[in-house]
């Protein structure tokens, strides 16, 4: 639990990410379900009472015990003789760009019924180019490989997603995720349309941090639950951070609002079995090929460690990265590829140092800790643009015996932690496990 609470406290960085003009993608029109071709393999499946698999893939607010663990039990009391099997495939503080190299391991290797998509909240900073290219490879990956796999986007919300809302409008990640859908007939839910209602009522509020437990006053919300989260005036409580749902409140709405789009969705995708058919792509620069490699031994010189799987970083990272890799000072990761775009699956926290990049002879230094790094948490180190995605690129990254100040790097809040557990930040190491691209790797 310790873990995935990390991994929920991590999309407040990408939240905070400051969000482009709305008007420079044209904003749909919210509206709560939109059916389009439904889901008709899954159901087919509940309906005759087979064993069913659906996955999760998501940030922070699918990796929360919410709506994911909520949907799940819903479907098993609505169809008592199937056996349905959810998979946790949510990472927090990472969107789609992280989600569509991760896909074949965490997802599509379970070989699952339905995949649930979201990443509306923590892809709200990128270019709709890059939303269109995700999220289109990661429905063209799932059809190639799994062409009887149904998918549902669902949208969730923060607090600040709310004023377009109150416009009838979906925020830009969102409608672009509508149109990846609309092209290839995927079924979406927008969970944040009976809180925005609500809101606008004076029934409820996105963010109080100081709300306190109590008895909800009145029957016309009709929570589950004894207790609610409140304001001092009576109103129910969203999320305390206007981020991550209470489980009995923001968490509860979602789940009204997957439960309300069910008979629709049901009803447009009919229950004979489909394979989905692949149209030509929107973006034929989309990541439908994007893949994660494992490190080699032969790329590695220098002090470094392959960590075991049940040991540290190993431990806690090894079900998500292939393998995971400490590399100390003085130590390098070296190979060619070609390519459009290419990133490093590593890790950010207290242990780690200074790297230096070297992409076709040009260098950068980065650090591998942010504000956030009292603790370790699951990264993706960008290597730079690629010019000429045809052309054989040489990468060499470096750790480099360099010290920073890491107190100053750290949010206030969090800088007395170094002076309590110094020791935690003694090391300047690198801990990564896998090269992602969009491409291959060059023997």
């Amino acid at each position: 639990m310790k873990h995935v609470y990390l991994m929920m406290v991590l999309s407040l960085c990408l939240s905070a990410l400051p969000a482009f003009a709305a008007s420079d993608y044209p904003l749909r029109d919210a509206v709560e379900c939109t059916p389009r071709q439904g889901l008709p393999n899954f159901f087919n499946k509940l309906e005759k009472g087979e064993d069913v698999t659906i996955a999760y893939l998501g940030g922070s607010i699918t990796a929360q015990p919410g709506y994911r663990v909520l949907s799940e039990k819903w479907f098993e009391q609505q169809y008592p003789k199937a056996k349905i099997k959810g998979i946790h495939a949510a990472i927090g503080g990472t969107g789609s760009n992280l989600g569509v190299f991760r896909l074949d391991k965490d997802v599509l290797k379970h070989n699952p019924d339905l995949v649930f998509v979201e990443f509306a909240v923590n892809d709200r900073g990128a270019s709709p180019t890059q939303i269109t290219q995700c999220m289109e490879g990661i429905v063209r990956q799932t059809w190639s490989k799994l062409p009887n796999c149904d998918i549902v986007f669902v949208y969730t919300v923060i607090d600040r997603d709310i004023e377009n809302l109150k416009d009838g409008k979906m925020k830009r990640s969102a409608s672009v995720m509508q149109a990846v859908a609309d092209h290839y007939g995927v079924p979406s839910i927008h969970m944040g349309i009976e809180a925005n209602k609500l809101v606008g009522e004076g029934k409820l509020v996105m963010k109080y941090p100081g709300a306190e437990m109590t008895a909800v006053s009145g029957d016309s919300v009709n929570f589950d639950a004894d207790k609610l989260p409140m304001t001092k005036e009576g109103q129910i409580v969203f999320a305390k951070d206007g981020v991550h749902p209470y489980t009995n409140t923001g968490h509860h709405l979602y789940m009204r609002a997957i439960e309300r789009s069910v008979p629709a969705i049901k009803a447009a995708g009919g229950q004979t079995p489909v394979a989905h058919k692949l149209p030509a792509p929107l973006d034929p620069a989309n990541w439908e090929q994007a893949k994660m490699v494992a490190l080699t031994a032969s790329m590695i010189s220098g002090p470094a460690t392959e960590l075991p799987k049940d040991q540290g970083q190993g431990k806690s990272f090894g079900n998500r990265m292939p393998s995971v890799w400490k590399l100390q000072p003085g130590a390098s990761l070296s190979f060619k590829f070609k390519g459009s775009t290419i990133y490093l699956y590593d890790l950010l926290g207290p242990g780690c140092g200074m790297v230096e990049i070297n992409l076709d002879g040009k260098t950068r230094k980065v650090k591998r800790m942010d504000r956030y790094c009292t603790y370790y948490r699951l990264s993706m180190l960008g290597l730079g643009h690629i010019a000429d995605p045809n052309a054989v690129h040489t990468v060499k990254i470096t750790v480099l015996d360099e010290k920073f100040d890491k107190k100053s790097v750290l949010f206030k809040r969090n800088q007395p932690d170094v002076d309590k557990n110094p020791a935690k930040y003694d090391n300047w190491d690198w801990y990564t496990g896998a090269i992602m691209l969009v491409g291959e790797i060059v023997e």
